[in-house]
């Protein structure tokens, strides 16, 4: 059983549609990418999945449970846990406060990210712990948004656009660290337009285009495609 499994999945925003009877799967332990264009459907699809945004239809089995219907506190309370793209750390306190903030015991009973693994994984966060988040960096930013979710203990990490912004040699650090993340076990879904970033770190990856899933494999299976990668991800 995949620990989360979609099936059939449409959302709308008003009368405009979005997603069209979308299907995926995370089994444990996976990186899975879903790639596509800008607007087609990648941050919906894991807003939908979060509970920020209601589908209209289709199922999202989490540990063999419904919660479509799931408001954002019951998914992070299942194991779900949601970095944005745009972080929405708290600026007025320091990471440290942010951090602690998120502190959740894991749903197993064993915390497996406290704040001395999450310094492991982020080892310069630790040098401005006592920084307020608004005065940071983008690339701190992001970071210390990971770090923090991860302090929630999470069965499924979900990052929309880690690395959308972001100067490269930023996206580089950030992409060793997610390597480390996902050496450490962690199961995690990736939305990406950086077709590098998303081939070199996952597992599996979806092909969005117009709210529907295009294409699935693996970053090889991906690589012998050509006008796959030509018809659905070049500008």
């Amino acid at each position: 059983m995949p620990l989360l499994e979609v099936r059939g999945l449409a959302t709308a925003y008003g009368d405009s549609q979005v997603l069209f009877d979308l299907d995926l799967d995370v089994a444990a332990g996976e990186v899975v990418a879903l790639l596509g264009r800008n607007g087609a459907g990648k941050t919906t699809t894991l807003a939908s999945i979060m509970g920020l945004v209601e589908p209209r239809a289709g199922s999202i089995r989490f540990q063999g449970r419904e919660m479509r219907d799931s408001e954002p506190h019951r998914m992070s309370r299942a194991g779900v846990g949601f970095v944005p793209e745009n972080c929405r750390l708290f600026a007025g306190l320091t990471v440290a406060e942010n951090l602690e903030a998120a502190r959740q015991k894991a749903r197993s009973g064993e915390d497996r990210w406290d704040l001395a693994r999450v310094l492991e994984l982020f080892p310069d966060a630790a040098g401005f712990l006592n920084r307020r988040a608004g005065l940071l960096s983008g690339g701190q930013q992001r970071m210390v948004a990971i770090a923090r979710t991860l302090m929630g203990n999470p069965d499924l990490l979900l990052l929309d656009e880690p690395s959308e912004g972001l100067a490269p040699l930023v996206v580089n650090a950030l992409l060793r660290q997610l390597k480390q993340l996902k050496r450490s076990g962690a199961t995690v879904l990736i939305s990406e337009q950086n077709l590098r970033f998303a081939t070199e770190l996952a597992d599996r990856l979806y092909i969005i285009e117009s709210g529907e899933v295009r294409y699935g494999g693996t970053p090889a299976e991906l690589a012998a495609e050509p006008d796959v990668r030509q018809r659905y991800l070049m500008v």
